[in-house]
């Protein structure tokens, strides 16, 4: 049967031709059966060859793609940090500079008398009766300490604000907390004739630990006792 002929079969005849096929003699099939039996079979061959070989190799490339795009945005990552080098140091060294600073603010241990005395003289000059000043048990944090100073004082609201005004112009960083007010008593008249009040307030300021204060802090985790 030839080609021409195939054209002219209708699907009837194709069916009746496929059931009178011989399975173990297909040398005598027609030919359009022979040559559809060989494209089966060389369809079959080709998707068995890709799914052996094939797309073991895509996988590959798939995953080689990805590590591709991973590793170009690495490079460009360090390819802008490179080119910013100069910046990053240049920020690192003002942050090394501005911590220093900020570390010559705290007072060492042997200036917080000191640091006393400068909050007497702040309450003294506002105006301010000063009926105690405390320091309170040091408290041990990462890489610093804390300092409370309990304060008690008796004024009026004026000298209250220039109080806390003279101690934020303090060259340490101290800092205020927990501060209650009430009249002093009911008939007590401050210098400027407004009513006379207590003030407690809490002044905090902060020590930095050397490298062996900030050991022993890590192994024993105790505060230290502060005197009063």
């Amino acid at each position: 049967m030839k080609l021409e002929d195939l054209k002219k079969l209708d699907l009837q005849q194709l069916q009746a031709s496929w059931r009178s096929l011989d399975p173990e003699n297909i040398g005598a099939w027609p030919l359009p059966f022979r040559i559809l039996i060989w494209v089966l079979i060389v369809v079959a061959i080709v998707f068995g060859a890709y799914m052996l070989f094939i797309s073991d190799q895509l996988e590959a490339l798939h995953q080689a793609q990805a590590a591709e795009v991973t590793k170009k945005a690495d490079f460009e990552n360090k390819a802008f940090k490179a080119a910013n080098l100069a910046v990053y140091k240049k920020q690192l060294a003002d942050m090394e500079d501005s911590f220093g600073a900020l570390l010559r603010q705290l007072p060492k241990e042997t200036e917080v008398p000191g640091l006393l005395e400068d909050i007497s003289q702040a309450a003294l000059g506002s105006g301010l009766d000063v009926q105690s000043i405390d320091l309170q048990a040091e408290k041990m944090q990462d890489f610093y300490a804390e300092d409370p100073i309990q304060i008690k004082v008796q004024g009026d609201y004026h000298a209250f604000g220039s109080f806390v005004s003279a101690i934020a112009a303090l060259p340490r960083i101290v800092t205020l907390h927990d501060f209650s007010i009430a009249p002093a008593s009911s008939a007590s008249i401050a210098s400027s004739g407004s009513p006379l009040l207590g003030m407690s307030i809490t002044a905090m300021t902060y020590r930095y630990l050397d490298k062996n204060e900030s050991g022993k802090n890590d192994k024993n985790g105790k505060s230290k006792g502060g005197a009063k």
